[in-house]
C-alpha cells in the first residue's frame, strides 16, 4: 500500500470577507475532488482573507501512479488562476 499526503498554501487576491474566501477554496477542492476521487479540506488559516491551505491524501498500490497523482493536484490547484501558490509540501509513504 502506498498513501501520499500533502499539502498546499495559498494566498489570496481581492478577498473582502470570509465567505466570499470559502468560496473560493470550495469551488476549488471540489473541482480537484470529482476530478481525482481523493480526499482534500481546508485544514489551516480558516480565519485568515489572505491564506488558505489545502490538505489532501491519495492511496494507492503503486507509488510512480500516487506521485502522478500528486503532481497532478498541484497542477491542476495552480491552473485554476483562483489563487497563487506559495507553498507546497508532499509525502510519500510505503508500506
Amino acid at each position: 500500500m502506498v498513501v501520499g499526503t500533502g499539502k498546499i498554501i495559498f494566498r489570496l487576491h481581492g478577498c473582502n470577507s470570509l465567505k466570499e474566501k470559502r468560496a473560493i477554496i470550495k469551488s476549488m477542492v471540489n473541482r480537484i475532488k470529482n476530478r481525482f476521487n481523493i480526499s482534500i479540506a481546508e485544514t489551516a488559516y480558516n480565519e485568515s482573507l489572505l491564506k488558505a491551505e489545502i490538505g489532501f491524501s491519495i492511496t494507492g498500490n503503486n507509488r510512480r501512479t500516487v506521485n502522478s497523482t500528486m503532481d497532478k493536484v498541484l497542477d491542476m490547484a495552480d491552473g485554476m488562476g483562483l489563487a497563487q501558490i506559495i507553498d507546497s509540501e508532499m509525502e510519500i509513504l510505503s508500506w
